[in-house]
């Protein structure tokens, strides 16, 4: 059971929560202060993130089970847990199952809003591990589906929207549009050869990351105008502007002759910006509001 737990648990990635965990925080934290003038509640915290744990762990085993013929195909992957037969499709379907019950279960203890969009948010998780079959702007899809935490926190402590989390979301959108081709360029030439869609495969590595580059300028630009949009004050601009250095540096570390640094582009640097995003945002509202 252990050896299956670690093996579960590294097939989903589980430290790639790292990306979308925060901005869900973030989401949450900002709805709170700024539609209801409070802080999360502990519980709200808890089903927030066990929503995000159901989601997230249902969408890799999905991603998993759809792509495990592909994975078999691509040395980079062939490794993974069901091509390697170290887990049985079968037992990834239960899994996945299991995980839709738990978002579930957490979607109702926040608010019947959640659950009313809950089909949405599954119909994406869906759909993105099939989108890399019929069209190239699977990146996109990616940003919407993950995109949704920050919009889904702030869901669940307001019950209701506002335009600021729609910058909020549409930045995610395209910082995790614009780092997913980055990690895709890893996988350009098998893409082209078995006719699998990416931006890379489509316009080359140059063009695939000049199109990222395009997608992170625009992240850049919602994250400092959310200063302006909302309540947060220097210190959460401070911690945007450094986000921004992260996008930056990011860039600069992989070239379309060079794509040895992805792994440290795609995991540590945008690893770092979402810590950051969401720590300048707790210690701004945390400092300057006398909770």
């Amino acid at each position: 059971m252990i050896r299956k737990t670690r093996i579960i648990l590294e097939m989903i990635k589980v430290e790639h929560t790292v990306f979308a965990l925060p901005f869900a925080f973030m989401g949450a934290l900002i709805g709170a202060v700024m539609m209801e003038h409070r802080l999360p509640s502990w519980a709200e915290i808890f089903w927030i993130l066990l929503a995000m744990v159901g989601a997230r762990s249902a969408a890799m085993g999905l991603n998993r089970v759809v792509d495990r013929v592909m994975d078999a195909k691509n040395p980079r992957t062939a490794k993974r847990a069901i091509p390697a037969g170290l887990l049985k499709a079968g037992e990834v379907v239960v899994f996945n199952a299991v995980s839709f019950v738990v978002l579930f279960i957490a979607a109702s203890q926040l608010n019947w809003l959640c659950v009313k969009l809950m089909p949405i948010a599954v119909l994406f998780l869906v759909l993105y591990s099939y989108t890399k079959r019929f069209t190239w702007l699977c990146h996109v899809v990616l940003g919407i589906t993950i995109g949704l935490a920050p919009l889904g926190g702030w869901i669940a402590v307001t019950g209701a929207f506002d335009p600021a989390v729609w910058v909020l979301y549409g930045s995610v959108v395209c910082w995790l549009a614009g780092f997913d081709i980055i990690y895709a360029c890893q996988d350009f030439e098998f893409d082209r050869r078995e006719g699998v869609y990416s931006i890379p495969a489509r316009f080359g590595l140059a063009g695939g990351l000049q199109i990222a580059r395009g997608f992170h300028l625009l992240t850049a630009a919602g994250f400092i105008s959310l200063y302006w949009l909302t309540d947060l004050s220097w210190i959460y601009l401070i911690g945007a502007i450094a986000s921004v250095g992260f996008l930056w540096y990011e860039h600069v570390l992989v070239k379309p002759h060079d794509i040895s640094r992805v792994q440290t582009a795609f995991f540590t640097m945008n690893g770092w910006l979402s810590i950051t995003m969401f720590a300048f945002t707790l210690l701004d509202l945390v400092v300057l509001h006398p909770w």
